[in-house]
């Protein structure tokens, strides 16, 4: 009975995820289109062809819907770091990855397109709820730094490091924004924004270049 049951579960969960990617698709669009704040949960679920009920249940606020990879942005940092190779401080493993991200135009990193970008600039509810997932993941790594270094919960110089490494990515991300609403293709920004990273991570290495190596 188990044997069967399994692949219940997972057309279940799959008809699941196709769900709530359908009403983040739709309300995305119709953010961009009408704007943020003007858009209704009901206006979503209309465009869903679901119930607003159903919005609710798949999204507990309505700006989850725009910015859907928000539990991939939070953790990224901390996971990069917890992955890192062995000889590998925490400062190079993030610039490493930043980089890499840089050449796949990784949305998670800002690379999102000039519609969207615009849509949380002009969005004062977006713009705030971005600047507390930043928050959120500086404190993600701070938790990991501290664990790796036997330290308690609270230690300063595990949250102090990366308040610093948080805050060179929460620069980087702003800058890939501004150059992307100032019309700048992909392409144009991308080669720039890595320059830019290479200078930012060089600024932190004689401070923080031979903490946390793993």
């Amino acid at each position: 009975m188990s044997i069967e049951a399994e692949p219940v579960m997972g057309l279940r969960e799959s008809k699941k995820h196709e769900t709530r990617q359908l009403i983040s698709d739709h309300a995305t669009r119709l953010f961009i289109e009408k704007g943020f704040e003007a858009t209704t949960i009901a206006d979503v679920a209309t465009a869903s062809r679901v119930a607003k009920k159903t919005v609710t249940n798949y999204f507990a606020r309505k700006e989850d819907m725009a910015l859907d990879h928000q539990e991939e942005f939070v953790a990224g940092l901390a996971r990069t770091v917890t992955g890192r190779a062995v000889g590998e401080s925490a400062l190079a493993a993030l610039r490493r990855e930043f980089l890499y991200g840089v050449e796949r135009r990784d949305p998670v990193i800002g690379f999102a397109g000039e519609r969207f970008c615009r849509m949380i600039a002009d969005s004062p509810t977006l713009t705030a709820r971005l600047r507390d997932l930043h928050d959120q993941r500086e404190e993600a790594l701070g938790r990991v730094l501290a664990e790796e270094a036997g330290a308690g919960v609270g230690d300063f110089t595990a949250y102090a490091v990366a308040a610093q490494l948080g805050s060179a990515q929460r620069v980087l991300f702003q800058r890939i924004m501004r150059l992307t609403l100032a019309g700048r293709s992909a392409d144009e920004v991308a080669d720039t924004v890595a320059a830019d990273a290479r200078q930012v991570f060089g600024l932190l290495e004689e401070s923080f270049g031979g903490y946390g190596v793993k």
